[in-house]
């Protein structure tokens, strides 16, 4: 019988459960002894010491300060307000950007009438119009601007002065914006000159939104079925060159003659940008004497365009020109870093103007230095600032804006569209000149595409911002309420509603555009109604924030706390040794600076 195998005994359990080894500091047989490229800093590693631990200051006792008698103040309650505030960190007041303020002297009584008119010089007839030279008045120099102001008692904390308008009040040319060879009508609505190109923009700006205005060729280049196109030359009549142009643009050249300006010629109908023509009209077709040329500019919103200026906008995302965004909970800052002026018994606004740059320069004459550094650095990032402009380029004014373009109409037909991404214009792409006082990154409100006109020997011609347009395109015929004009609602409410109800439903109309204020075409006379109003906005939001800012001054209880408060609230001014005429280089002693500061009369009477 065979014998039953025993069982296999099993093993003891372990009594204690095995723990890990504890890491020496000293020990380090886990670090490779060669580097490798996933470990390079092995050999530092070996060598890397222990922190050595910081040492803790040692006080005093409380005998040994009590025998020296500096805590003669142990038996009294401590402050516990000062310890609090000496225990928290102080929190630096976020910075706020304002206008640079300054003092002036109090306004003469007749600073308190409106300007008055420009004088006239009566100089020409043409086109059975008298034209005239203006003169008595101030012309924006290369470095400043100027606007009219008139000293108002409400406005104490701005010094008493606020912006205003001189006559005539509608939209036509400025006299400012103008080259001091351009010739006026008696409404400024009319140019002409008897020199060569020569340029005047008008007194609004268009920033965002659909805007139309209209020019009249009244002297120029002669249509082919007059009886002099075949005997005279084509110049005789003079020449017209019409557009849409920046601040930036200089005036005594044609529109279309830099980055800054997109114009139209009249002979062969050309586009003309950065000097350089391309055709466009159909078979050549010039723009003759008689000719009423339209042209409607289209700009994306100040939302979608702070976009491209500070780089984050998205082709991908933004795929809207967004025309009628919801409201912002806050308001873009507009700053108006000027001053009063007096020049021949009339007060003036002084400021720093924009000024072209480097890069747009450089886009019209590329410098053979910038030519040879693109062939060298042709495979690295800098390559990139050769791109052409798009809205993601590296340099800020090279910068353009999506869904924007200029359209042409002539004689009420839409014939094309010649510029399609215009450059954006809102800072830090618009700077002014570098040089003292001068403050970058602000828009002032007055940014935009101005309507400009540019003649040339004997050239004339009108401008009309509407409502009365000569040959409106059909999109003008639709209201602020989606209807239709005026005149058409003249013919029965009937007829209003159904082009009311198709201008709704058919976006195609409108193109891709179908409501809202801003997204349907306006003239250019209604942009100068909410210009004005912005100004008295913006003058009544300056004076509330001076008016803060003397109760500050006034409240502090001693001078280093006004100081401090002026400190957050102001920007100091540096500006001195400008040229003869400009208040902003004397006031170096003028802006506010704590109520503690010397005043410098700025509104001085020139010699």
């Amino acid at each position: 019988m065979a014998t039953e195998a025993s069982p296999r005994p099993r093993s003891a359990t372990p009594s204690t459960i095995p723990q890990k080894r504890p890491l020496n500091l000293d020990d380090e047989q886990h670090v490779p002894a060669v580097s490798s490229p996933l470990n390079p800093d092995a050999a530092a590693s070996r060598a890397r010491k222990p922190q050595a631990r910081e040492q803790r200051e040692k006080k005093e006792s409380l005998k040994k300060r009590e025998a020296k008698g500096t805590d003669a103040t142990r038996s009294a309650t401590p402050d516990t307000q000062t310890s609090t505030k000496r225990s928290k960190k102080v929190e630096k007041a976020p910075d706020v950007t304002r206008p640079l303020r300054y003092y002036t002297k109090p306004p003469n009584p007749s600073d308190f009438d409106p300007p008055r008119e420009p004088m006239f010089n009566p100089i020409s007839l043409k086109a059975n119009r008298e034209f005239n030279e203006c003169f008595e008045h101030i012309s924006n120099k290369k470095a400043f601007r100027y606007t009219n102001c008139i000293a108002d008692p409400a406005f104490p904390s701005s010094r008493w002065f606020r912006q205003t308008e001189a006559e005539p009040f509608f939209p036509r040319f400025s006299f400012q914006e103008a080259s001091s060879h351009i010739l006026f009508d008696s409404q400024g609505r009319s140019i002409t000159t008897e020199k060569g190109f020569r340029m005047a923009r008008a007194n609004v700006c268009a920033r965002e939104g659909r805007w139309y205005y209209e020019c009249k060729i009244l002297s120029g280049v002669k249509p082919p079925t007059h009886a002099s196109a075949l005997t005279q030359s084509s110049s005789d009549g003079g020449h017209v060159r019409l557009g849409w142009a920046r601040r930036e643009a200089n005036l005594d050249t044609p529109v279309g003659f830099d980055a800054y300006s997109y114009g139209l010629r009249d002979v062969s109908g050309q586009k003309v940008h950065l000097s350089r023509p391309k055709d466009f009209m159909l078979n050549n077709e010039s723009f003759c004497e008689g000719d009423v040329i339209g042209l409607e500019l289209t700009l994306p919103s100040l939302a979608l365009h702070r976009k491209v200026v500070e780089g984050s906008y998205n082709k991908a995302v933004d795929v809207s020109d967004d025309l009628d965004p919801h409201p912002a909970a806050e308001a873009p800052e507009i700053i108006r870093d000027r001053v009063p002026i007096r020049y021949k018994g009339i007060v003036y606004f002084e400021q720093f103007e924009y000024s072209s740059t480097k890069d747009l320069e450089d886009l019209m004459n590329p410098s053979p230095s910038s030519a040879l550094s693109t062939a060298a650095n042709a495979n690295t990032t800098n390559a990139a600032t050769t791109a052409p402009p798009n809205p993601n380029h590296p340099s800020v004014p090279l910068r353009t804006l999506p869904f924007s373009s200029i359209k042409v109409y002539k004689n009420g037909k839409f014939v094309g569209t010649p510029f399609t991404d215009l450059l954006s214009f809102l800072p830090p792409a618009s700077k002014p000149a570098p040089q003292q006082g001068a403050r970058e990154g602000l828009d002032d409100g007055m940014l935009g595409y101005f309507p400009a006109i540019s003649v040339f020997r004997g050239g004339a011609a009108e401008i009309n911002f509407g409502p009365d347009f000569w040959c409106p395109p059909s999109d003008l015929a639709v209201n602020v309420n989606g209807g239709v004009a005026e005149e058409d609602n003249e013919a029965g409410d009937e007829m209003g509603a159904g082009a009311k109800d198709l201008a709704s439903k058919d976006p195609t109309t409108r193109g891709q555009h179908s409501h809202g204020k801003n997204s349907r075409l306006r003239g250019m006379g209604e942009r100068y109604v909410e210009q004005i109003a912005e100004d008295v906005v913006y003058d009544l939001v300056d004076e509330v924030d001076f008016w803060a800012l003397d109760a500050m001054d006034e409240n502090a209880d001693t001078a280093g706390v006004n100081g401090a408060a002026a400190q957050k609230g102001r920007s100091a001014s540096t500006a001195a040794g400008m040229e003869t005429g400009s208040a902003i280089g004397m006031a170096e002693q003028g802006v506010l600076g704590g109520g503690g500061g010397e005043i410098k009369e700025i509104v001085q009477e020139e010699e």
